[in-house]
């Protein structure tokens, strides 16, 4: 398909140039400029949140009725639906990952808005009993406008998670957009345009963090802010949220462990290694960062994980249309430079490359699929986010080991165990510090269970029917009977 060569903001239902210039937008398969995005500075952020605020006190969505409110919402999944082809070609261009991938993730991103859009209705209050002379209820209100921060690593389903949510609770939004990858989330716009929400009541822009992002999460008309990202930017928004007493979700990230136990089924296991680790080029917040295998095993896991890495076909996003053994680009060569280099000082510190680790000798952002051995807690790379294909094994003795070795870091997203034996996956699963834990498979779950982290992975929960009340908060309504 033909790329426009600029893109611009969507505000107030029309489509506008940004205050701060423009931002070129590269195509990290080939290192080359895609295209032009219009780049908004605090003046575009007031406008749109005012536009959002509008909307919310209007009561346009807030006083429609939720059912139908949720077959706005659905509906807007479908649109993404019809298309998905020239939706998934330019997450690809944009980003680097694979088409085949960028069709899951718009796929992915349909379904957040069938689920919460047939959630709509199911948020209900209760009777609260106290006594003849009184009647007490409590409902659930919006809480107005919604601010969301979106990451450039999932830019089409990251924001489906949070809109889907807070539209069909009766909020406004105002999405600020990656400014690596901005070009894919303009068809939310055309979805609401196609499914006839109020003008006003969503709103994306292309902003440098600096500036747009500290605009938005600071601004005083704002109110609930949901965040992807770093955990120093998700202090920052949190700070500027508590000046303005805002609730936030923060989910920021992890160094997602697996323990892997002597009575694994590693073969199986190869399976979750290419999911969890070089599914879009591991730049995923619950990836399978880390593999903790008991020791009796590490040398066959070592083996089996480089076989996986070194059977993965690595190049453009746009040429690797069909599933498998293939792999993308990173979004920028500076997040492939700090991978490499993570790599590199692991190797300095004692770490064995097993397979991978460098770059390849052609343009594009492009790293080996990697799987590093005889890695200790201690190291940096065990400690710190690589948001690259990188594979950390360590080792363990006993299970107690284990454990402590998997809560050894200051995150706690994902957590996973691999064992034949129930008692035991039980007992881990009780143990590790991690929001959500899987249990011999990576990424069980979906758009049902609920997800976020413990500790500097942030708070607050996105997914499942927990994430609805992050978009509303209670009233209490007493009233005294004669």
């Amino acid at each position: 398909m033909q790329i426009a060569p600029y893109w611009k903001n969507y505000i107030d239902g029309v489509w506008v140039d940004g205050g701060a210039g423009r931002i070129d937008v590269t195509n990290p398969a080939t290192g080359e400029k895609l295209a032009e995005h219009a780049l908004a500075d605090a003046g575009d952020v007031d406008r749109a949140v005012q536009a959002a605020r509008r909307v919310h006190l209007s009561g346009a969505l807030r006083d429609m009725r939720p059912i139908e409110r949720g077959r706005l919402v659905q509906a807007m999944g479908r649109y993404l639906l019809d298309h998905i082809d020239e939706i998934a070609e330019v997450l690809t261009l944009e980003q680097g990952k694979p088409l085949w991938e960028s069709h899951i993730e718009v796929q992915g991103a349909a379904l957040y808005f069938e689920y919460y859009g047939n959630q709509a209705s199911t948020v209900e209050g209760r009777s609260i009993p106290l006594g003849g002379g009184y009647f007490d209820w409590t409902e659930n209100e919006p809480y107005g406008v919604s601010a969301q921060i979106i990451p450039w690593n999932y830019p089409v389903e990251m924001t489906a998670r949070s809109l889907s949510a807070a539209l069909a609770t009766g909020n406004t939004c105002v999405i600020k957009t990656p400014e690596m990858t901005p070009l894919s989330n303009a068809w939310f716009a055309h979805a609401a345009e196609a499914v006839g929400l109020p003008k006003g009541a969503v709103n994306l822009l292309c902003g440098l963090g600096q500036d747009a992002g500290a605009a938005l999460s600071s601004h005083p008309q704002v109110n609930q802010i949901v965040f992807t990202g770093s955990v120093p930017t998700g202090i920052a928004i949190a700070t500027a949220a508590a000046r303005n007493v805002v609730p936030c979700v923060l989910e920021l990230g992890g160094k997602s462990a697996a323990i892997v136990h002597d009575d694994a089924d590693l073969e199986a296991f190869e399976n979750d290694l290419r999911w969890g680790i070089y599914f879009n080029a591991g730049q995923v917040c619950s990836a399978m960062s880390r593999v903790i295998v008991h020791e009796s095993r590490a040398e066959e896991l070592v083996e089996r994980a480089a076989k996986v890495a070194s059977s993965l076909s690595v190049g453009p996003g746009i040429d690797r249309t069909e599933g498998g053994a293939n792999m993308g680009a990173m979004v920028s060569e500076a997040q492939r430079d700090r991978a490499e280099s993570m790599v590199i000082r692991a190797e300095e510190q004692g770490a064995r490359t097993a397979t991978g680790g460098r770059r390849l000798n052609r343009p594009g952002a492009f790293l080996e699929p990697t799987v590093l051995a005889g890695v200790t807690p201690d190291m940096e790379i065990a400690r710190q986010e690589v948001f690259g294909p990188v594979l950390s094994v360590l080792s363990f003795s006993d299970d107690a080991q284990a454990i402590e070795i998997a809560n050894g870091t200051e995150y706690g997203l994902v957590a996973g165990v691999f064992t034949g034996n129930l008692d035991r996956a039980t007992q881990a699963a009780r143990h590790l510090r991690a929001g959500q834990v899987f249990v011999n498979e990576w990424f069980a779950g979906g758009v049902e269970t609920p997800f976020g982290g413990f500790g500097k992975s942030g708070y607050g929960r996105e997914k499942g029917r927990e994430a609805l009340w992050n978009y509303v908060q209670t009233k209490n309504v007493a009233i005294k009977l004669k």
